[in-house]
């Protein structure tokens, strides 16, 4: 069976986006590869070995446009609560903590953030299927 290991997305600058994934998620560079036209950096944690691949292509001024075809990435964290207050904290500008209760019982508990790139990262906390 496929296991999937990594998610790529493409950022304008490597510093200010391997700082955010730092600072937000704990992610730390497990590999980077520099190559002529591009540099591929592979960020992970102990928490799992799926691993968020930020390409920067060289020359690039332009900010990337996620597009209406991108979604979002998301993390599962054990208190959304105290997370939700850390992000404030280090100012990264959490959205709205959110009960998702569509039936009357709360089946999730989360908040979105966006990268500097503007790209969207769904913050869950554990429980049912979001472990």
């Amino acid at each position: 069976m496929a296991k999937m290991i990594h998610s790529m997305i493409r950022v304008l600058e490597e510093d200010r986006s391997v700082a955010f994934y730092s600072k937000a998620f704990g992610l730390e560079i497990a590999d980077r590869l520099d190559f002529p036209e591009f540099t591929l950096i592979y960020l992970s944690n102990s928490e799992t070995g799926f691993e968020l691949e930020l390409t920067v292509n060289k020359g690039r001024t332009e900010p990337y446009q996620p597009g209406d075809g991108y979604g979002h990435l998301a993390v599962s964290v054990p208190d959304a609560a105290a997370e939700h207050a850390r992000f404030e904290a280090e100012g990264l500008a959490p959205r709205k903590l959110v009960d998702f209760a569509p039936a009357g019982e709360v089946i999730a508990r989360f908040f979105f953030v966006a990268d500097p790139d503007g790209y969207q990262i769904e913050v869950l906390e554990r429980g049912g299927r979001f472990q």
